[in-house]
């Protein structure tokens, strides 16, 4: 195996990926994803060290997705492992409706967002996740099988949005096999969980993994990070979070200027999931052959003209949804996917500014004229107890204020953050006032 690990407690061989990319504030914590199973319990035996070694604190979460009636008494195990190692923990609950199919991704889903919120919470902007490099031959065996799987990454942004802003995941293991884990964990002494959904065999990742257990298997070598993007540096970003970028970087073929155009997509209108690769075929098609358009696409509006194409928010998407107005709580909170908005007062509802622009104040109006049309009616329009509108982004001060998350996802989305130093460095400059 490539780089084996020990087995002494006080020795462990920590693997690389540890120091090449937690690289941040001493004070900060760095957090640890802990199922109690054989890769999370590796993990964490493997962070306590290198964290003993750099300084650094831990935390470990579990999340107790409520889908088996031992799932308590997992994290409960969970719970004792990470107090044995002197590593504070908490167990995060999957609470509500579970979906009767897709539960498998339901479930993925839901574990990222409780991670990432409970990360950010506790000041941590790292997560360390346990999956190794049977996960990267897995995800191959189910891409041959026709599923859906793309292979984890060691270094990649929260796939959960907007809980996972400002989180990054960092798997260190990928470039190790679950039974060489196991096999440390054995001469430490340890034991850990079987989660009986590991072989359920209605699971598209049950069938890849018995298919690769007779052997013979070669492990793929972990892709550390997306590479950034080259025409990143160009795109500007305005007061609306719309974006403005080069033509020629996304009309060219290849798999990155279509990952780019995705990108700028998902990030200009908030979603969290990126549009379909033959949309994104499309509207590729339509900027080389250097045609000016405007087009819709996953709730963003994209605008071509000359050398320039704009990506802003499709305001009537939301509106045909019929969502107008929310209540916007006191403290922090997101809107629409874009914002990040901290009211200091109670009784306020947010929507877009479609329909109450007329209702701004003068000052207001006169700014909002500077911004380009096609993305003044996405921005966020907060409604006062008695009925006053003002938009936190025009102005100068106020209850309400809001800052965009567009240009800091989009950076994060196309690999323009390499360590945990980037990321705490970007999270100081975007920070709210």
């Amino acid at each position: 195996m490539r780089g084996g690990l020990t087995a002494a407690a006080e020795t462990i061989d920590v693997p690389p990926a540890f120091a090449r990319r937690l690289n941040g504030p001493a004070a900060a914590p760095v957090a640890v994803a802990l199922s109690g199973g054989g890769d999370s319990l590796a993990l964490l035996h493997l962070a306590k060290a290198w964290a003993d070694r750099a300084g650094r604190r831990l935390l470990a979460l579990t999340v107790d997705h409520g889908l088996n009636p031992a799932s308590p008494g997992w994290s409960a195990f969970a719970a004792e492992c990470a107090r044995w190692l002197g590593v504070p923990h908490r167990t995060l609950a999957w609470i509500g409706s579970k979906p009767t199919t897709g539960l498998p991704a339901a479930a993925r889903s839901a574990r990222h967002a409780l991670l990432a919120d409970a990360a950010r919470a506790e000041g941590a902007a790292v997560m360390l996740m346990g999956h190794t490099a049977d996960d990267l031959m897995e995800a191959e065996a189910m891409r041959r099988a026709g599923a859906t799987a793309p292979s984890p990454r060691v270094w990649s942004p929260s796939p959960a949005w907007p809980e996972g802003r400002g989180v990054f995941l960092l798997r260190p293991l990928l470039a190790h096999r679950r039974a060489e884990l196991r096999s440390l964990l054995r001469s430490l002494g340890e034991t850990w969980i079987e989660d009986p959904a590991n072989d359920d065999p209605r699971f598209a990742r049950t069938l890849a993994r018995r298919g690769l257990a007779a052997g013979g298997e070669v492990a793929p070598e972990p892709v550390e990070a997306l590479a950034t993007w080259p025409g990143l540096a160009a795109v500007q970003e305005g007061v609306a979070g719309e974006f403005e970028a080069q033509r020629h970087p996304l009309a060219e073929s290849g798999d990155e200027p279509r990952r780019a155009l995705g990108a700028l997509v998902l990030c200009a209108a908030g979603a969290a999931r990126a549009p379909a690769a033959a949309s994104l075929g499309r509207i590729g098609a339509r900027l080389a052959a250097g045609e000016d358009f405007t087009a819709s696409l996953a709730g963003a509006r994209i605008e071509a003209a000359g050398e320039m194409v704009r990506f802003c928010r499709e305001a009537g998407e939301r509106l045909r949804r019929g969502a107008l107005t929310a209540q916007l709580p006191p403290g922090e909170s997101v809107f629409d996917g874009r914002f990040l908005v901290d009211c200091a007062a109670s009784g306020w509802r947010i929507g877009f500014l479609a329909g109450h622009a007329a209702r701004l104040p003068p000052e207001q109006r006169r700014r909002l004229a500077l911004v380009p049309s096609g993305a003044r009616g996405a921005l966020p329009a907060a409604i006062s107890p008695d009925g006053a509108v003002t938009c936190p982004l025009l102005a100068q001060s106020g209850a309400i204020v809001a800052r965009s998350l567009t240009l800091q996802r989009l950076g994060a989305t196309l690999g323009a953050i390499a360590d945990e130093a980037a990321l705490w460095r970007v999270a100081k400059l975007t920070q709210g006032p």
